[in-house]
């Protein structure tokens, strides 16, 4: 029996005490308040509190996820569905809300759910503690505890002993260490087991992954047609930022070269001026093309990572930008190239109309995502979804299977979130 298994069977221990308190009030109370506003809509009063209920029992349920996830190493998928992005405000939004969610077979799984984390599930959590307090208390009625006990009541029952004399208090406490010897081998495996209960409540089922899958190919297929038309739209800009300025520029300047060519032995000083010119075009031909390619793909981006680019772009840009990055490698290229005028574009769109004094931008990556925040000061009231300054980005983020959110209460700040799966070499 090494320390390592001592400490885990504790630990185990201590945490199935939480999750035995956590699922059984946890549970309850969401699930009668999940029923009463669900019938309240009847009256009219559940169709604004049923959203919240759900949305609250949404966060439960993932909470639920993430210490299945970082306590036991069990991953419990979710398949809640999107809302639309051009989902309306006001009463009439509600309505759509609340009706949405009630669609959703996710909705109904999780208070399934609830119904087992009441009552099966904390009795498989409650065994990891009890294995390790029965041996306390095994020692402290051997300890002489059980005399008092036994002149007050007659006796105190451990497990299938009845504790009346010092024998059976020893019997008692020898019992008690066999429990906690049983719990070094099994309290891990008791709270894998809660966890392993939950995942088989909340994983979706075969037909709600197919649902699922179904909807990310049909928006896989819209924003697959939004690239290529983004795509062919981008080379009219280049063509025509190309036949525009470079192109009428490297024009003048061959015209001035064969003026040269005739004036240099008749007019030599005319001909000096139109060198001085041809040189002036050639060099504002130069940085054109130096700034067509930086708008097609920073030199920085590929040098050095989406980082260090966007670190750059923030140098350039009229506020204070702080930057945040946690990145521990690069991503493909394609992804970073989204990213990064997902980022500039972000940052443009706060410049222009959020009346902000200080923009941060925070870049890290976990659990097989590149998540990015563009928050700003400003007075907020930015919306996402189609016709506003954002459906850009969410149409080019699209494209990688990423998303888009944004939080922008009235009178600030806002944030925009975007998240890219995607791996890091």
């Amino acid at each position: 029996m090494t320390m390592k298994r001592l400490k885990d069977a504790v630990v185990a221990g201590v945490r199935g005490l939480f999750l035995t308190i956590f699922a059984l009030v946890g549970s309850i109370v969401l699930f009668v308040f999940s029923v009463l506003s669900i019938a309240f809509i009847l009256l009219g009063i559940g169709v604004f509190t049923t959203p919240a209920v759900l949305m609250l029992l949404r966060s439960y349920a993932n909470t639920y996820r993430g210490l299945a996830g970082s306590w036991s190493g069990v991953t419990i998928p979710h398949a809640y569905r999107p809302f639309p992005p051009d989902l309306r405000g006001g009463v009439t939004g509600q309505v759509e809300r609340c009706s949405l969610m009630l669609k959703d077979p996710a909705t109904w799984r999780d208070l399934q759910w609830l119904l087992v984390n009441m009552t099966v599930a904390p009795v498989v959590a409650v065994l990891a503690p009890s294995l390790v307090l029965y041996m306390v208390y095994g020692w402290v009625l051997a300890a002489g505890v059980w005399k008092p006990i036994y002149e007050a009541g007659g006796g105190e029952w451990f497990a299938f002993i009845h504790v009346t004399s010092q024998d059976t208090a020893d019997q008692a406490a020898l019992l008690g260490t066999g429990f906690f010897i049983l719990a070094v081998f099994v309290n891990p495996a008791l709270v894998h087991g809660h966890f392993l209960l939950a995942r088989a409540c909340l994983s979706p089922t075969a037909r709600m992954r197919e649902r699922a899958l179904a909807r990310r190919v049909d928006r896989l297929t819209e924003t697959r047609h939004d690239a290529v038309d983004n795509s062919a739209a981008e080379l009219r800009r280049i063509e025509r930022d190309l036949h525009d300025g470079a192109q009428a520029r490297l024009v003048a300047v061959g015209m001035d070269l064969g003026t040269i060519e005739a004036m240099i032995e008749t007019n030599p000083a005319k001909a000096k001026e139109l060198i001085v010119k041809a040189r002036q075009n050639s060099g504002e031909a130069l940085t054109e093309l130096r700034d067509l390619v930086r708008g097609i793909h920073p030199p920085v981006l590929a040098e050095r990572g989406l980082g260090d680019a966007v670190k750059a772009l923030a140098l350039r840009l009229p506020l204070p930008t702080e930057v945040d990055v946690e990145l521990p490698g690069r991503a493909e290229a394609p992804v970073e190239s989204a990213a990064y005028f997902a980022v500039s574009e972000s940052l443009t769109n706060a410049i222009k109309h959020s009346g902000a004094d200080r923009v941060w931008v925070d870049m890290h990556h976990a659990d097989g995502m590149l998540r990015i925040a563009v928050t700003d000061n400003g007075k907020g009231g930015a919306v996402a979804g189609a016709g506003s300054g954002l459906s850009g980005i969410e149409r080019r983020l699209g494209t990688f299977d990423g998303v888009l959110a944004v939080s922008s209460p009235a009178g600030g700040p806002t944030m925009v979130t975007m998240e890219i799966p995607c791996v890091l070499s």
